[in-house]
């Protein structure tokens, strides 16, 4: 069954990205949170999302 995006709540996005995380696809998961984390109203919820799902395409070194 296919979904309308703009049907899709918070913990649907955070649902995708803990699936995505456990299936080994980090960008993914990480796209899928940032969603989640634009669709709070918490400044602080935001960033602990955006915190437990960092960009992987990032340089870290």
């Amino acid at each position: 069954m296919t979904r309308d995006p703009a049907d899709l709540t918070v913990a649907d996005y955070l649902d995708g990205a803990r699936e995505m995380a456990a299936a080994g696809r980090p960008l993914l998961a990480h796209l899928l949170a940032e969603e989640a984390a634009l669709r709070v109203d918490d400044p602080a919820t935001a960033r602990r999302i955006r915190t437990q799902y960092t960009d992987p395409t990032t340089d870290r070194g």
